[in-house]
């Protein structure tokens, strides 16, 4: 009998052991003062990249392997034009119009990093972009499929082509779901990856905080002037391979654009 409940507590540490890290994590999420909600995400080792014979894969996405030595804490939407207005105020450069709930865009990589420096002097915690490594560990959520939910997209699944101009692959869809052509949608209108991060594929592209290099990457990422800054994740504008976990764009730091915002992670303790 000993050795029976032996053998039971045992399987429920090796038990334990195999969750992923977002499952080991789930209750431990995170609200700012500004209503900015995080979950802690915990260390790991995944693959990153995409395989070689990954359709219409970037010749960048060299597979390898990754680290992630610290947990951190992930914003679970993009930062909305409501929480820029909190921090920036409304009248900053030009007002961001539109719904509070929308993410903010036309921001440049240079702009952000004034709402980070604003926002660390207000609550005193440290935020910061997340670095390109950080990114795609918390979009894949434990996965190696193209997107976090399998190989293969559906308009039903995240925001991307909504434009009746460039790509209207998915404005009827859009509409039936009640929200709007040829922008993004208020977050957390899709569901969320199994961490519990919502719009990590599409809606808007997210600015990193790394300068765009070959992998592996360097040890200390975004150190230094570039003049070409790493987004992630597609937006509403895109076709569907611009949203894959592995996908890699970038853009020079002042630009700004009506497809691109921008998410925070918060240092852990």
């Amino acid at each position: 009998m000993r050795n029976l409940y032996f053998l039971i507590s045992l399987t429920a540490v090796f038990a334990l052991l195999s969750l992923s890290p977002s499952v080991r994590g789930a209750e431990n999420v995170y609200q700012n003062r500004l209503g900015m909600e995080f979950i802690r995400i915990e260390p790991g080792r995944f693959m990153m990249g995409s395989p070689p014979d990954a359709p219409l894969r970037g010749k960048s996405e060299k597979p390898h392997k990754a680290l992630i030595s610290e947990p951190f804490y992930m914003q679970t939407t993009e930062v909305t034009i409501g929480q820029w207005q909190q921090v920036m105020g409304k009248k900053w450069l030009f007002p961001r119009k539109g719904p509070k709930n929308l993410p903010v865009t036309d921001v440049s990589w240079h702009d952000c990093k004034k709402f980070i420096k604003k926002l660390n002097r207000r609550t005193g915690q440290t935020y910061r972009l997340p670095t390109e490594t950080q990114w795609e560990y918390a979009c894949r959520a434990g996965t190696q499929t193209a997107f976090f939910w399998g190989d293969n997209i559906e308009c039903t699944r995240a925001m991307y082509a909504n434009s009746p101009i460039k790509s209207d692959q998915c404005v009827e869809t859009v509409r039936s779901l009640g929200l709007k052509a040829n922008r993004p949608a208020p977050v957390k209108s899709y569901e969320p990856n199994d961490w519990g991060l919502y719009d990590m594929h599409g809606n808007v592209w997210e600015w990193c905080r790394d300068c765009f290099d070959q992998y592996p990457l360097p040890e200390a990422p975004g150190t230094f002037e570039c003049v070409r800054r790493i987004r992630r994740g597609g937006s509403w504008y895109s076709d569907p391979h611009s949203l894959r976990s592995a996908n890699r764009a970038y853009a020079h730091p002042a630009a700004k654009f009506k497809t691109t915002g921008f998410r925070l992670v918060k240092e852990a303790d």
